[in-house]
């Protein structure tokens, strides 16, 4: 049975700062709450309650919301409209869907003065004849009724044959509680039986349990029995291969092969033992139990009337069933993600599945780790945690580690998130004694030294320096001009002739106007 809790309503109450003392409007449907209480207390200025989609049997508990204004129970097990005096403010109430029989108890909505929609589709009493005219009659303050609007000539007419209408409502209300009080007796019935049968089902698994234990072992003792045969067996062959190697001595020692020694056999054993068992237990999980199948379909495809019980059971059924699954996860936990082997090599692992970028910057001689977390997610939903070798982040639970290119100081790390993307950024300097990789400088090409001049070195020659002026890469400063050879004199110097005028050729057909500039 689930119960209103402060922590629920505290939960549906962030838009307001989750303070539930001055809280207007909160939603509580599709909770599974079968009582309404402690909302009249700690939200009295309720103005809007969502209790649909619940299996609520009872209106209760809601008397001292005096500014109450809209009040939601569709899809419960509603079958009586009461205790709702008190809700002075009160304009809008919605059962639909309901198990409403008892249309005389519309009646206690006359003091609600300020009520001016009711929607009362899909439960019993709406299928009784004169039901509009009852309603439209007993409540003179309703202005729409299942979403259909009272006009003012309808309502002259649900006061003319009230009494008649009224008559017949009420033996209509006697036929519907002889036949809720059929269906419950039936409901009961169905319960025995159901428990009958669960005591069957608990005895048949119980009397197959015990012949599965059984079967189990007899199959240990054959098993038992076999591997003292195979003992005997091996014990014997152990001998003859001793006797054996005593004749085999004076010709040398033979290798012993593998498996001759009972220590790993019986290792190999146990090993196979454990996965015949493993195997078998995950066919046992695997294959469904047939009579459980046979119980689901008889569940579901049993017809039966929709009541409050029919409705409860449904329910309960769907929340016993999904227990089972989650004690089934609970027996099978998750194996632990591995983050660093035996042997202490870091995994890359990315569990929240986020793009990221790892770069070098060699200004700064630095290393920069770009994940993409979620923009709107909240900081202390992320740590992280920097090592010399690999950095690691938790997003909500979920493992981000990396293997870094080079060694770090997990010191003079920093963590920071962009204010515009919102991925966090971690900056890792190298560590002192890691080398900074920079562009090779280009080196003069060397002179590649001949095979004669390796083999001088070899037999031990000393070597002569020989200086010859043509192989020289020293600067000559007196021929940094070369001069030109003349007959003069060394004082001579070289003339050049002055050159030439080009003279232009005209045409046959050229006038020269002194007007016109030359051309140049």
């Amino acid at each position: 049975m689930v119960y209103i809790t402060e922590d629920m309503v505290r939960r549906r109450a962030e838009h307001n700062e989750c303070e539930i003392f001055s809280l207007e409007e909160v939603s509580l449907h599709q909770q599974d709450i079968e009582r309404i209480e402690h909302v009249d207390r700690w939200c009295r200025e309720l103005r809007i309650l969502y209790l649909q989609s619940n299996l609520i049997p009872r209106i209760e508990n809601v008397g001292r919301l005096k500014k109450l204004q809209y009040l939601n129970l569709a899809l419960n097990n509603i079958e009586v409209i009461e205790n709702l005096e008190g809700c002075e403010s009160l304009q809008k109430l919605d059962l639909t869907v309901n198990f409403v029989g008892l249309l005389s108890s519309v009646t206690s909505l006359q003091q609600n003065l300020r009520l001016s929609e009711l929607f009362l589709v899909g439960n019993p009493c709406s299928q009784f004849q004169g039901y509009r005219q009852y309603v439209v009659a007993a409540l003179p303050q309703l202005q729409w009724l299942d979403g259909t609007e009272i006009s003012r000539s309808e309502r002259l007419r649900a006061s003319q044959g009230l009494e008649e209408v009224r008559r017949r409502v009420r033996e209509q209300e006697e036929e519907h509680l002889e036949r809720r009080a059929a269906e419950k007796e039936e409901h009961l019935e169905k319960e025995k039986e159901h428990l009958e049968k669960e005591e069957e089902h608990l005895e048949r698994r119980a009397a197959e349990k015990e012949e599965q234990q059984e079967e189990h072992l007899e199959k240990e003792k054959e098993h038992m029995e076999k591997e003292e045969e195979q003992e005997e067996e091996h014990l014997e062959k152990e001998e003859k291969h001793l006797e054996r190697r005593a004749a085999e001595k004076d010709k040398g020692d033979e290798e012993r092969k593998p498996g001759r020694d009972g220590g790993p056999v019986s290792v190999e054993k146990k090993e196979n033992q454990e996965n015949q068992e493993n195997q078998e237990n995950q066919e046992n999980a695997a294959s469904p139990d047939p009579d459980e199948e046979r119980r689901e379909e008889e569940f579901w495809h049993t017809p039966c009337a929709f009541t409050p019980e029919s409705r409860l059971e449904a329910h309960r059924h769907l929340k016993e069933k999904k227990k089972g699954k989650e004690k089934e996860k609970e027996k099978k936990p998750k194996a632990p993600r591995t983050l660093i082997t035996a042997d202490g090599r870091v995994m890359n692992v990315n569990e929240p599945k986020l793009d990221f970028s790892l770069d070098e910057d060699e200004e700064n001689n630095t290393i920069v780790l770009n994940l993409e977390v979620y923009r709107h997610m909240d900081s202390s939903l992320v740590d992280v945690d920097v090592q010399p070798t690999y950095a690691r982040v938790k997003v909500k639970g979920k493992i981000f580690q990396m293997v870094l290119p080079a060694e770090v100081k997990p010191d003079s790390s920093t963590a920071r998130r962009s204010q515009t993307t919102g991925h966090l950024v971690l900056t890792m300097p190298r560590a002192e004694g890691e080398i900074k990789a920079t562009k090779a400088a280009p080196c003069p090409a060397c002179r590649t030294s001949s095979s004669a001049d390796k083999e001088r070195r070899r037999s031990g020659v000393p070597e002569r320096l020989e200086v010859d002026p043509s192989k020289s890469t020293a600067v000559d400063l007196a021929n940094i001009v070369r001069r030109q050879s003349t007959k003069q004199g060394p004082l001579g110097t070289t003339r050049t002739a002055p050159p030439t005028a080009t003279v232009h050729r005209f045409s046959d057909g050229f006038v020269d106007d002194p007007d016109v500039p030359p051309l140049l």
